[in-house]
Parts: C-alpha cells; sequence; structure tokens
C-alpha cells in the first residue's frame, strides 16, 4: 500500500482515500488523506448495507483531511444509512472535518444504476444531508452528467466504476466527466489496479488540473 500511494502522489493525486487500518500504516507523503467510515463486503448477507466502522474522532487522531462515507440509495436498508449519513454530517460540523459522501443509486427499485434520474436524486440527497462533497457515478453522456452537476449545491467527483477494457476507456471518463462539470475524479482500481499507477495518475492530473483530453493525456502512458 506505500508504494500505491507513493506512485499515485508522484503521478499528482491530491488525496488518497483509505480505510483506518491502512491509513495508521502508511505516509500520505503530504498529500491530502480521506479515510473512509463505513464499509460493507461482497460476501455479507446485506452487500449494499454500508455500516459505520471508524468514527470521526478517530480520523482527526489519524491526521485526516476528510472523511467519506458510501450510501446506496433504493437499498433495502437504505433509512438506515441515511440515518447514518445524517448522523456523520453534524458530528463532521463538530470537528470542522469536510464530508464526501459517496452516493449511488443500488437496490431492488434502481432500473439503472447510471441511469439520469436515479443518478440525479442519489446526489441531491447526499447534498441535502450535508456533504461537502458529493461523489457519483457517470451517466454515460455529457449531457445528462452536466445536469447531475447542476442539481446538486455542492462539488460533485465522479467515480471510476468498473475495471475498463483499455486505458483510453478510463481516460475518456474522465474528460467527459470534466467537460460536464465535475470538480474532479475519485477513482480506484483503474488506477491502483493499473501496471502503472505513476503514469495512470499523472494522464488523469493532467485532465483535472490542465484541461487535458484523453488522447493527449494517453501520450503520458506511452
Amino acid at each position: 500500500m506505500q508504494q500505491t500511494v507513493k506512485n499515485v502522489v508522484a503521478g499528482g493525486a491530491d488525496a488518497v482515500l483509505v480505510h483506518k487500518g491502512i491509513a495508521s500504516h502508511v505516509n500520505t507523503e503530504g498529500t491530502g488523506l480521506i479515510v473512509h467510515v463505513s464499509a460493507s463486503t461482497k460476501l455479507g448477507s446485506k452487500p449494499n448495507l454500508k455500516v459505520g466502522v471508524c468514527t470521526v474522532e478517530e480520523a482527526v487522531r489519524l491526521g485526516a483531511d476528510a472523511v467519506s462515507a458510501h450510501i446506496n440509495i433504493g437499498a433495502v436498508e437504505e433509512e438506515q444509512m441515511l440515518e447514518f449519513l445524517g448522523n456523520l454530517s453534524r458530528e463532521c460540523d463538530s470537528y470542522g472535518m469536510p464530508l464526501l459522501a459517496m452516493m449511488y443509486p443500488r437496490g431492488p427499485t434502481v432500473k439503472d444504476e447510471n441511469g439520469f434520474e436515479y443518478v440525479t436524486h442519489a446526489a441531491r440527497i447526499g447534498a441535502e444531508l450535508g456533504a461537502d462533497v458529493v461523489k457519483t457515478v457517470y451517466t454515460g453522456d455529457v449531457e445528462s452528467f452536466r445536469k447531475v452537476v447542476q442539481g446538486c449545491p455542492v462539488p460533485v467527483v465522479v467515480a471510476g466504476g468498473a475495471k475498463t477494457n483499455t486505458d483510453l476507456d478510463v481516460l475518456q471518463l474522465a474528460e467527459d466527466s470534466m467537460k460536464a462539470g465535475a470538480t474532479g475524479l475519485s477513482f480506484g482500481r483503474n488506477v491502483f489496479q493499473h501496471n502503472n499507477q505513476h503514469k495512470m495518475s499523472k494522464a488523469l492530473a493532467s485532465i483535472v488540473h490542465e484541461g487535458a483530453n484523453a488522447k493527449d493525456a494517453a501520450k503520458f502512458l506511452s
């Protein structure tokens, strides 16, 4: 994990997002530290139910610059997660801790997890319950995602989603997200599972901070 952190920071990442156990064992090399405070596993009986696994106080002691939580809108247990997010927001306010809410449409009532109406709904709920930044999924095209951003009164960052087939797919997602008005990206497996984490981070940073397009950013990977 330490090498992964070094690689992405050297590539220009603004922050790394990890659970508390990892946060206590890695040096974030001077970049931002976001501690994730909720969890579930795919082996559990309720994988869509994200429960609290870290307090804001713990995150403060770890030197966090922000905390994040994952909420699945449309899940059977949605009410529990909404209550958790509301309480977490209050706790963050008491510590002056920024809150990133990962708001995903996911559950039996969600017909399309990337559908505009579901993503817009999920993102707005995050802002309504006190998130300072909302992370959500891309809707598939610039115009519809622009409406998601416009409907959310706090900055929106885009999830990287499932592992893509090609590097250009990752970079095109990044370019399109920024065109739509996203504030930034919060990519996981498409960076840390890449065979050159440093170069992929550099390519993505060029899109976010320099306005590069996907084709130009791909040059960093050659």
